[in-house]
């Protein structure tokens, strides 16, 4: 109705402006008030269906300019709930353990420029990587293939902790194929960015527990492999038990019992310092802990068989 309304305005602003040139030839069959006749370039304005010809031209673009935005709004507005149907579709499979099905809808829509929707697709991607039945040769691929994806998700929105989580969590899994000098230059990347995503989201606990998998990781790192890193970097990645615990517990504050593989860590964590008592808590709970993923039923039989060994050494 609005756009009708702009459109009448404009066609009766256009009729009020038709004699106007006519006062300035004079009636027809005199000399004219004005004295100027028929003067050379006039013509065109004096004839009233020329005139009336380009007012309706001129309306007619004004109308379709009008319906061009009109159009235009509509599409980004339907483009917008489009992109939100798929993410609600995209979380509930997600939730659901259906990662197959997870993939499949996500790769429909690959070419998109939406971050929410790329870093999905990039732990996706993983997903279906990390499966038992996955060969060798189509794990790298998709391994490769969900660093595309977390990069562009990065891209598009700098703003995203999702992104930044899922960029690094992907080079991480890249540097397996890449060599022991490329993993420890990405090592700084990846801290980098797992700490990127805890400040622009500090109560997610994923990227909590990650950066406590980071801390692990270089505290476990083998003597050897510490001096090559030191020959290859002035100041190689380092990091300490402690500062990886401190992790796992801030991630279980902020969401307990969130991941089985957390609980894992925590008692991994209390036997490398020697703490079997704590250690025995956080492994029995993450023996214990529902199975609901392929990964959680690893936990349990992992957790279950460090609980067997130090029980037997004592």
């Amino acid at each position: 109705m609005a756009l009708v309304a702009r459109l009448w305005r404009f066609l009766h602003l256009g009729r009020g402006t038709v004699p106007g040139p006519r006062l300035l030839m004079g009636a027809p069959g005199s000399r004219g008030r004005c004295g100027l006749g028929r003067l050379p370039g006039f013509e065109v304005i004096g004839n009233p269906g020329t005139f009336k010809r380009g007012l309706l031209f001129s309306a007619l673009s004004y109308l379709g300019f009008e319906i061009y935005q009109v159009v235009s709004q509509a599409a980004v507005v339907h483009a917008t709930a489009k992109v939100e149907e798929i993410l609600e579709q995209a979380d509930y499979l997600y939730e659901s353990g259906d990662t197959e099905k997870l993939y499949q809808l996500l790769t429909s829509y690959k070419e998109s420029e939406d971050a929410e929707l790329l870093w999905r697709l990039a732990r996706a991607s993983r997903d279906i990587a990390q499966l038992s039945r996955t060969s060798e040769e189509e794990k790298k691929r998709l391994v490769y293939e969900a660093l595309e994806y977390a990069k562009r998700a990065l891209e598009k929105n700098e703003s995203s902790f999702a992104a930044h989580k899922w960029y690094a969590i992907c080079i991480s899994d890249v540097g397996d194929y890449e060599g022991f000098k490329v993993k420890i230059a990405n090592a700084y990347i990846i801290k980098e960015h797992f700490e990127k995503a805890i400040e622009l989201n500090p109560k997610d606990a994923t990227s909590i527990h990650l950066m406590g998998i980071w801390c692990y990781t270089f505290a476990e790192m083998p003597w050897y492999q510490r001096k090559i890193a030191k020959m290859l970097f002035a100041t190689p990645p380092s990091s300490t038990y402690e500062e990886a615990l401190s992790y796992f517990h801030r991630a279980e504050q902020v969401d307990p019992n969130f991941y089985s593989k957390n609980l894992l860590l925590l008692g991994k964590t209390y036997l490398k310092i020697q703490n079997k008592k704590l250690a025995a808590f956080w492994l029995l709970k993450a023996r214990d802990y529902p199975a609901h993923t392929e990964e959680d039923k690893q936990i349990q039989t992992e957790a279950a068989q460090l609980l067997t060994s130090f029980s037997v050494k004592n």
